[in-house]
């Protein structure tokens, strides 16, 4: 159950000697960990410092960690927060959940269930760190145009009546993720749990530990009973995101877990029964899986009781107005510049974009335009200008993806002056620079709006001397 390890950890305790012991234990096993006493300074350090995972203790003086966990949740959503609690039950761990928590453990931790659960949450953040921003659930709310997109609306609110088993399917970035939880929130467990595992982003042992929990003792580092996602969403709602990417074998205990309710703690022998409503979501063409031989067609059908079909925003082009009106009210209040309007000469041209990352590439641009224009609506020629700017900026995922930041950059430190790969690498310094100074040096604002990651900023900034 091993996880490569690497990252950074903040742990927020108000013991010194909780919070000493925790950064030592993280430090030798090569993770890289600071430690806070309270909030405001954890908050203090999230604005100064690239971090993959927070842990944080549930009891402290002022700010309590769920507080600083819904703190945390709105201003930096991409990063996990594990809660450590001396007075552990299921009710904390689901109120937790509820909350966006990405894990809690028990006080006194054992030493392998602290490391075995850290390396779990920056495995995940490893896998988040490449993905674009979720879309922003408000745009839920925007109308549709569109007849496709009004049909869904309407799946959506006959879903969330009852408790069939529905699987949302679509392109990356239409928002699937958005229809799972409305369908929980319009339905009668609005109050109940909606708890969801991003089945691409652990490795199989992982995630049946997520899933179905584990007794103690069931692995090395299990030094407690714990329960899993199945059992927290209880009554609930059950999300699992990217069901294409589970193997064969995390395929057969769901399927047991939609044909008999049932399921086992690692570790156990006694059999649980499961009330929760399952929901999933996958962008891979599950069909052509099936002839493959790489996902099961009896769990397929298990699935697709209900299916919803999500439409890209090229097919439904009539809804890039509102949306992108939405989005530049969202973002110009957001950013202390009134609900910005946006210019139809400006709407215009997002029309004529094919916008393959769907709502969710389109939120970003929207996002980047309010920062990084002047004037009192955005125009056209905001527009075109970042449309020009995309050009050297977009290839900055790639170094970052491939962990070789420092390796390309030396690279790119002897292209002569005067050539390609020189004017390149000037433009994306001067994007940088831009990005910095339009989100007041606040890099996680600059890395979003350059559309990479926090660690691929870092990369960048080391390897253009702006560190």
């Amino acid at each position: 159950m091993d996880v490569s390890d690497g990252g950074s950890v903040l742990v927020v305790d108000d013991d010194p000697a909780v919070g000493k012991v925790l950064a030592a234990l993280l430090a030798q096993a090569g993770i890289a960990c600071s430690h806070v006493a309270h909030a405001g300074a954890a908050l203090e350090a999230l604005r100064r410092q690239p971090v993959d995972v927070v842990v944080t203790d549930l009891r402290m003086p002022g700010t309590t960690g769920l507080e600083l966990l819904d703190e945390i949740a709105a201003r930096w959503p991409e990063i996990p927060v594990i809660l450590l609690t001396a007075h552990g039950s299921v009710g904390v761990a689901v109120d937790a959940m509820k909350r966006g928590a990405a894990d809690f453990l028990l006080k006194p931790f054992d030493r392998e269930e602290i490391l075995f659960t850290v390396r779990k949450q920056l495995a995940a953040a490893r896998h988040a760190d490449a993905q674009p921003t979720p879309t922003d659930a408000a745009a839920g709310s925007v109308g549709s145009s569109s007849q496709d997109m009004r049909e869904v609306q309407d799946l959506i609110r006959r879903a969330a009546r009852g408790t069939v088993t529905v699987l949302v399917r679509g392109e990356s970035g239409t928002g699937k993720e958005l229809a799972a939880r409305a369908i929980h929130d319009n339905g009668p467990r609005r109050d109940a749990p909606f708890v969801k595992i991003h089945c691409a982003a652990l490795p199989d042992t992982l995630i049946e530990s997520e899933l179905f929990g584990y007794e103690k003792g069931a692995f090395t580092g299990a030094a407690s009973r714990k329960p899993g996602r199945v059992e927290l969403a209880e009554g609930g709602t059950l999300f699992l995101d990217e069901i294409g990417d589970v193997s064969p074998f995390i395929q057969v205990k769901l399927l047991r877990l939609l044909q008999d309710r049932e399921f086992e703690r690692l570790g156990s022998t006694q059999t649980m029964k499961s009330t929760a409503r399952i929901v999933a979501a996958t962008h891979q063409p599950l069909e052509e899986l099936i002839k493959q031989r790489t996902f099961r067609e009896d769990l397929f059908y298990r699935l697709n009781v209900l299916p919803i079909w999500i439409p890209p925003l090229r097919a439904r082009v009539g809804d890039i107005d509102a949306l992108a009106t939405h989005f530049s009210r969202q973002f110009g209040v957001a950013n202390g510049r009134g609900e910005l309007p946006i210019t139809p000469d400006a709407l215009a041209r997002l029309r004529q974009q094919p916008w393959p990352g769907n709502v969710r590439q389109l939120q970003n641009f929207i996002e980047r335009l309010v920062v990084l224009s002047d004037g009192d609506r955005l125009t056209a020629a905001d527009v075109d200008r970042e449309l020009t700017r995309q050009s050297p900026v977009t290839s900055m995922p790639a170094v970052a993806a491939t962990g070789g930041g420092a390796g390309v950059g030396a690279g790119l430190d002897a292209a002569p002056a005067g050539t390609l790969e020189a004017s390149r690498r000037e433009a994306e310094k001067d994007a940088i620079a831009t990005a910095l100074e339009k989100s007041g040096n606040n890099r996680s604002m600059a890395a979003r709006l350059l559309g990479i990651s926090r660690r691929g900023l870092y990369h960048k900034l080391a390897e253009h001397g702006l560190v």
